[in-house]
């Protein structure tokens, strides 16, 4: 065995040193085209400058306010609906785990060729209805909501995952019966029996939803809105070496918050631990 295991390790170390040149090597290169200026030098003027650039601020707060409410959505539609599908309905599952898959199939384009469909079809025949108004609010440029509403079917898939992952470590029927055995109603049960032990199950899915929603263009883009990830491209015509900074800078924020995600489900409270010693 002591054998096998020293011959392995060479061709491990090989594999991840391959994927560490995979994700390194195109980074160090974008970071020296944003620092290395011809006849300048070395100069970090592409970095200084994404502060004070038009629609920066405007751009990333749209798109970190499109993130919360898609995540806030899509996490109230799973969460009760994953508990109850373990609970009371497990042959389904598998027919809830192809709905979810089904945005990882359709394309992109074609899921906005729909949904614009929808909005032309609106105020042609629902002008002299209440509804007319629904159609132009959720089209308001400052939040559009039509957005969420994309967003949170395409973080079906994700979100699913994550949860169902969690779901499985946990025993969630011997939770609720003793949290009913204790006079809690069923809301109290899932807040206060179920939610806390699938802590990070919910972190996983609120981080895959904001890294889609901050990198999602296709469907900003061909609806006409311009989130973070739209202004990246908008600029990059006109500011290339702005527009790589602001991708290593937003590759560098979404790392951090993988981390500090990993450090926050893995700490576990004190009286937890002593309890299960």
């Amino acid at each position: 065995m002591a054998r096998l295991t020293s011959r392995t390790r060479p061709g491990r170390g090989l594999v991840l040193l391959a994927a560490g040149l995979y994700f390194l090597v195109p980074l160090v290169a974008s970071v020296i085209f944003t620092v290395d200026v011809p006849g300048q030098g070395v100069t970090f003027d592409a970095y200084s400058r994404i502060l004070g650039t038009d629609g920066f601020l405007s751009s990333l707060l749209l798109s970190l306010e499109l993130a919360a409410a898609t995540i806030a959505i899509v996490l109230l539609l799973m969460v009760p609906a994953m508990v109850a599908l373990r609970l009371g309905a497990p042959r389904l599952r598998a027919v809830v785990e192809i709905v979810c898959a089904l945005p990882l199939v359709v394309p992109p384009i074609a899921f906005v060729a729909g949904i614009s469909t929808v909005l032309k079809w609106g105020p042609d025949y629902l002008s002299r209805t209440p509804l007319f108004q629904t159609f132009v609010a959720v089209q308001n440029p400052d939040f559009p909501f039509v957005l969420v509403l994309a967003y949170v079917v395409m973080a079906l898939p994700f979100v699913h995952r994550a949860l169902d992952a969690g779901l499985r470590a946990v025993d969630v029927r011997t939770l609720v019966e003793a949290a009913r055995s204790c006079g809690a109603g069923w809301p109290q049960a899932l807040v206060r029996a179920v939610l806390p032990n699938l802590r990070g199950a919910l972190l996983n899915a609120a981080f895959l939803t904001l890294a889609l929603v901050l990198g999602e263009f296709t469907v900003a883009h061909l609806l006409g809105f311009r989130p973070f990830a739209v202004w990246i491209v908008d600029i990059s015509g006109a500011q290339a070496q702005m527009s790589v900074a602001v991708s290593v800078l937003s590759l560098l924020v979404t790392w951090v918050l993988l981390l500090a995600l990993a450090a926050v489900g893995g700490r576990r409270t004190p009286s937890r631990t002593a309890s299960q010693g």
